[in-house]
């Protein structure tokens, strides 16, 4: 395969990142360990180098290893840790009570590594997350050498500003992206005039959940848990993804290809993030580049405007 990843700031100040990222949430502990690492491997070697991998041992869902394996693959692969860039998640359930610090330390010794490049704060939950302080403790992982730089999960507007304010005046140059779920079927918070205050401001955009947990790429039936559905329209997505396989044929390409794609059109893209379990899965979502070349952003998103099933759905502004 000859397509060339681009590299570009993951955020106005952060990393420089592929803009292809690989995420870890149920897909090495469902593999073969030499087939992840195989995969691991090629992936490197095609030129991505960001890669997610998160504790995901959340009450009421099964424990998840991934982060624990990648550790493992990095070392069977013969990766060396300035080849690539690990961001990890931090969740806000219980904070301040569950700290960052120990959470961060956990994900370090778990993945094998003694600092994460990028850390992502997951969803807030509830108002009483005291911005400040949270901008405050993330000022001082930075200063220790423990993070490098933070984006969001689902965070609205109104709050990514707010903890932006709160972080520069500790002299942190605050969020770098905005993690959001973005696919040709999610698209009004991504897409909508309150976010485009941010990429304006230079934050970037990663895309998470491109395939619905697979439904877009034609698994209607998931077998493995996948994210919430923010104004339930769930039914509609699995609608969707037979015209969105249509459309994909039509293109002589797959719908998960199609779909990356459709992420890659955004103009504030930093990072389309996806989870693979398979070689093949990888190097199609790679000619994802090819297929915007060939056959343009703007048509891609003419072709999958019908789709779009969260229109006047969700808050434009994010939740």
């Amino acid at each position: 395969m000859s397509t060339t990843i681009p590299i570009r700031r993951l955020g106005g100040d952060g990393p420089l990142a592929s803009v292809l990222s690989l995420g870890s949430w149920h897909t090495y502990d469902r593999m073969d360990f030499g087939d992840a690492v195989a995969m691991l491997r090629k992936a490197v070697d095609l030129g991505i180098n960001l890669f997610d991998v998160g504790v995901y041992s959340m009450p009421g869902y099964p424990p998840v290893f991934t982060d624990v394996l990648f550790s493992a693959m990095v070392r069977a692969a013969g990766i060396k840790r300035d080849e690539y860039l690990l961001s990890t998640k931090l969740w806000l359930d219980g904070y301040p009570e569950r700290p960052l610090r120990a959470q961060l330390e956990n994900a370090l010794f778990r993945v094998g590594a003694d600092r994460a490049d990028v850390a992502v704060l997951g969803d807030i939950r509830s108002d009483r997350v005291n911005l400040q302080r949270l901008a405050l403790d993330l000022a001082a992982l930075e200063a220790d050498g423990l993070i490098g730089w933070w984006g969001v999960n689902n965070w609205s507007t109104s709050t990514i500003l707010e903890i932006r304010r709160h972080a520069h005046s500790g002299g942190s140059p605050g969020p770098q992206f905005a993690q959001l779920k973005y696919s040709p079927c999610r698209r009004t918070i991504a897409d909508g005039e309150p976010f485009a205050e941010l990429w304006e401001l230079g934050i970037g955009l990663q895309a998470s959940d491109v395939m619905e947990g697979g439904i877009l790429a034609g698994r209607l039936t998931p077998t493995r848990p996948i994210g919430r559905d923010p104004g339930d329209v769930r039914s509609k997505i699995m609608e969707s993804a037979e015209g969105i396989a249509r459309v994909a044929a039509d293109l002589g390409v797959t719908p998960a290809r199609l779909c990356v794609a459709f992420c890659l059109t955004h103009p504030a893209i930093a990072s389309v993030l996806f989870g693979v379990t398979k070689e093949e899965q990888l190097l199609d979502n790679v000619a994802a580049l090819e297929l915007v070349e060939k056959v343009g952003a703007e048509r891609i998103r003419e072709l999958l405007d019908p789709f779009w099933a969260d229109r006047d759905a969700v808050a434009p502004e994010g939740p």
